[in-house]
């Protein structure tokens, strides 16, 4: 093994325990150098040469290639008096803190013994300029490197917390609003290495119990290892978690969908089209698509998931047909089209995505979508019909339209949202703001049903916003609902966490959705709000209570995602021209593709025809 050089290493991997506490190796952060002129940068340690000489984007596609055709792990040979001169030339600085003048006190100063009133809005725009900078130097702090490339950044990054469990691995779900943040700062290096060495590990071999799952799966996150070798030398390995170490060993299923949606995002942003053209990623792409669009016993042509498969990946309820898996499933596959390669190889794979896409899209649109009058209707819906043409297809027992929602919905018409679950009798009417919020940005959702969310979340602001952006539902599930739902989970009680808490990393969502229906005024009300705690909190992973009042009980502070995510909140807001290029309009072709093969067989066709009219627009 030549210590100079970055190399593929096949060995059987034996997965560590996931709450095992790592190591951080110096060599993993950004060298924060007092004498280094632009902190803000991602360089390599000034003092060091890097002992790799290998980066991602050179890498050939012959060996990405044959990475894929066995179980393998990129390692590194370095000399441990870099980390010294690395250590050594460090210093930790403590987090900015800005002093806020109370409401009710006057700014004043003397000139030449006269008081003058400071300009309030020059000293909020001091203020809040402080506060992005701290947000960018605390984003730095934590990318991870490895081989002295970055590659990613930790999910928390608290100096204070002794037992970081996970939250010191690079999460795929995590890393996109970090990305988004490095991409629009012109700094995209960060993210196409992710996205390689990324792209590697999924040809790593799954195991859970002596079953493989699928081709195709991506981890849920990884870590930087550290290896001693012979003499005084050491190697940096990528150890990922597919799932096996994870709560409950759920699979990630979103962590595809959203490395397709970065991948597009990047060659959008950098204008790199060519790497998304590689033979490695083309494969990667279609691997992932495969392994959604497998045949199965479904009826729907939603994707069906576990409990805990995306964001929410506790027991929450969410079993069955999730709306933020759907709409996440639906951004991928627009995304696929846009980048795969049309050949021989590819168009049955092209045609597929079609009809999906076309049959998603009317799914969705009819079937979730609830206002007042629909809730009315479902009120009023008769049970057991046997019938090709039922009204209640799903067979939903009126009972389950609560009273909390009769009282809730808003009495303008101009209101409404896409329910969170919906398989047969049973629709979850919880409202999912990422699932909702993703519906509008791909354009999952008609444009007067996107217009309606966000209606909705300007007549409710009190219950979906509060006192910290975003809920990442409503309501909260209590008493006997919470025992039974979650299996009385003591993270997800009542208005906190998953179950209903506020998490202030879906601001760049809600901004991004509002960017794309011409109403940044509501983003921006978001954003200022959060602007005046996150700092002051130190950037806490989720907030407690109905209305998001205090910190998460047993919220992580440094939430990278939380950071990232405010930071790429103001991005969009200060660059419309960027934020248009990461939504999706409205996709006319699909309207007019029907998948419905029931011509010749004596059914009645299918209803897209009638519905179209009510769901177009």
């Amino acid at each position: 093994m030549r210590p100079s050089k970055c190399i593929l290493r096949a060995f059987s991997r034996l997965s560590p325990p996931r709450d095992t506490a790592f190591q951080p190796h110096p060599s993993r952060f950004i060298n924060q150098n007092i004498n280094n002129p632009n902190p803000y940068r991602i360089t390599n340690p000034r003092y060091a040469a890097p002992f790799c000489t290998n980066r991602p984007s050179s890498a050939t596609t012959q060996v990405a290639s044959d990475a894929r055709n066995l179980s393998a792990s990129t390692t590194c040979t370095k000399d441990p008096t870099l980390d010294h001169m690395i250590a050594k030339n460090s210093v930790n600085v403590k987090p900015l803190t800005v002093e806020r003048p109370e409401e009710d006190e006057k700014d004043e100063e003397f000139v030449n013994g006269d008081v003058r009133n400071i300009d309030r809005d020059g000293l909020e725009s001091v203020r809040r300029k402080e506060i992005e900078e701290e947000a960018w130097r605390l984003l730095r702090q934590s990318v991870v490197t490895y081989c002295d490339s970055p590659v990613g950044t930790m999910a928390a990054n608290d100096p204070t917390d002794t037992a970081p469990l996970n939250y010191d691995q690079v999460f795929v779900r995590d890393f996109v609003p970090s990305a988004l943040a490095f991409l629009m700062k012109g700094e995209g290096e960060i993210v196409r290495n992710f996205l390689l060495y990324t792209l590697q590990l999924q040809s790593w071999e799954k195991t859970v119990d002596c079953y493989s799952p699928g081709q195709g799966l991506m981890p849920a996150s990884f870590k930087v290892r550290t290896s001693p070798l012979e003499e005084d030398k050491f190697e940096e390995v990528l150890d990922p978690d597919f799932g096996e170490s994870a709560i409950g060993r759920v699979a990630p299923v979103d962590s595809g969908l959203w490395w397709i949606i970065l991948l597009r995002a990047y060659g959008k942003i950098t204008g790199d089209y060519s790497f998304q053209e590689r033979v490695d990623v083309q494969t990667g792409i279609k691997m992932i698509a495969n392994l959604c669009l497998a045949d199965g016993f479904d009826m729907f042509p939603t994707l069906l998931v576990t409990d805990g498969s995306c964001m929410i990946d506790r027991r929450m309820g969410i079993h069955g047909h999730p709306l933020e898996i759907q709409a996440l499933f639906y951004s991928a596959l627009r995304s696929s089209r846009e980048m795969i390669t049309i050949n021989d190889s590819s168009k049955n794979l092209v045609r597929t995505i079609n009809n999906r896409l076309s049959a998603i899209s009317f799914h969705i649109r009819e079937n979730y979508w609830v206002d007042k009058g629909k809730i009315n209707e479902i009120y009023r819906y008769k049970t057991e019909e046997y019938s090709t043409d039922a009204t209640n297809k799903f067979n939903i027992y009126p009972d389950q339209v609560s009273p909390w929602l009769m009282d809730w919905i808003p009495e303008n018409h101009r209101c409404g949202f896409l329910v969170g679950n919906l398989q047969p009798a049973h629709m979850d009417f919880r409202f999912f703001t990422l699932g909702n919020l993703w519906s509008i940005v791909s354009s999952l959702g008609t444009p007067r049903q996107n217009q309606a969310i966000l209606n909705l979340i300007e007549e409710k602001w009190d219950d979906l916003i509060g006192h910290m952006p975003l809920k990442i539902c409503f309501p909260a599930l209590e008493s006997s609902e919470w025992q039974i739902i979650t299996g009385s989970d003591p993270k997800n009680t009542p208005w906190s966490y998953h179950n209903g808490g506020s998490w202030p990393t879906l601001l760049w969502q809600f901004t991004l959705a509002c960017m794309k229906m011409g109403r940044p005024e509501l983003a921006e009300k978001a954003v200022t709000l959060a602007e005046k705690r996150l700092q002051a909190d130190r950037w806490p992973e989720y907030y407690d209570t109905r209305y998001g009042k205090f910190i998460g009980k047993k919220s992580r502070l440094y939430q990278t995602w939380t950071i990232a995510g405010f930071l790429t909140a103001k991005q969009l807001l200060q660059n419309p021209e960027m934020a248009s290029s990461l939504f999706w309009e409205e996709d006319l072709e699909l309207l007019e593709t029907c998948v419905c093969v029931l011509t010749k067989s004596g059914r009645k066709s299918c209803s897209r025809a009638a519905a179209k009219s009510q769901i177009l627009i």
